[in-house]
């Protein structure tokens, strides 16, 4: 192949140099000298002890939040706020209770900016993407019920999928799963990897959880506190179709642990439980 007629397609998301300041009597730098690329159709988690910064970059990158240095790019266009190629997911559902689950994941229609142009048939589609996002997330008996009704598993589904309704280019969640019991989390990890898989979906994902960070992401990216800071960068080895066994295997095991090491060394955790270990040996020999 002529290496000239090769195309180098731009990444999805570009994050340069970004930086964040919380202005006040003792301003606090959350976030510096990011720089990320995130690719067309991947699937990226963010990690890191509390106060790295992972959300705050995560609401940047969905507009909610502003930068004070740096730039971030998104779809070959500067993010100055939100916009419908960008959904979030938040841990806490954000259903309308008023609404039920078929009119809480058609609400996007109702925004303005999704509104305009809009014809007969494209209504009509949107009808059917709204009973085929309510089938996808296993949610069809449900669609008449309103949130107070709902587990928090299927809460979760319908934000997800209201949070599709528009087609966004990138899906931004964070923490989405955070609030649900062990058993539910399993069953939402294989259903976020069934979606991406059928969306195609560009997803940011920020998560504490390391073993869901790995099982979901394909690169898991550890940032470090004060300031926030890209630490590592870690490429998953595993491929799509990954199934819960996944996670008791000695290469998922050995991966989980090194990064679990990594984030206790950038927050001086490592070093407080040495200094916790020396202190205890010391009382213990006082007491001889």
């Amino acid at each position: 192949m002529d290496a000239s007629k090769v195309v180098t397609l731009a990444p999805k998301i570009r994050v340069r140099s970004l930086g964040k300041i919380f202005e006040g009597p003792r301003p606090v730098v959350a976030l510096e000298d990011i720089n990320l690329d995130v690719q067309d159709n991947e699937f990226v988690t963010l990690v890191g002890a509390s106060g790295c910064g992972k959300s705050t970059l995560l609401r940047i990158i969905g507009g909610l939040e502003y930068h004070t240095s740096g730039e971030v790019i998104a779809g070959g266009r500067a993010i100055s706020g939100p916009g419908s190629d960008r959904a979030m997911v938040f841990q806490h559902y954000s259903l309308y209770p008023w609404l039920n689950v078929i009119d809480n994941i058609r609400f996007s229609r109702r925004l303005r900016v999704n509104r305009e142009d809009l014809t007969s048939a494209d209504v009509e589609r949107a009808s059917g993407r709204a009973d085929a996002l309510l089938n996808l997330m296993g949610l069809p008996s449900m669609a008449d019920a309103f949130p107070s009704q709902l587990s928090g598993g299927m809460q979760q589904r319908v934000a997800i999928a209201r949070a599709l309704m528009p087609r966004p280019e990138i899906l931004l969640m964070d923490e989405p799963f955070g609030a649900l019991d062990a058993q539910t989390r399993e069953v939402m990890h294989d259903l976020i990897l069934h979606v991406f898989r059928l969306e195609k979906s560009t997803i940011v994902f920020v998560t504490h959880d390391v073993e869901e960070a790995i099982y979901l992401g394909q690169r898991v990216v550890l940032l470090a506190p004060r300031p926030g800071r890209i630490d590592t960068v870690y490429k998953v080895p595993f491929g799509a179709g990954r199934r819960q066994e996944l996670k008791h295997t000695r290469e998922f095991l050995d991966m989980k642990k090194e990064i679990l090491e990594r984030i206790r060394e950038t927050s001086g955790m490592k070093t407080d439980t040495d200094l916790l270990e020396r202190m205890s040996r010391a009382a213990g020999q006082g007491e001889e």
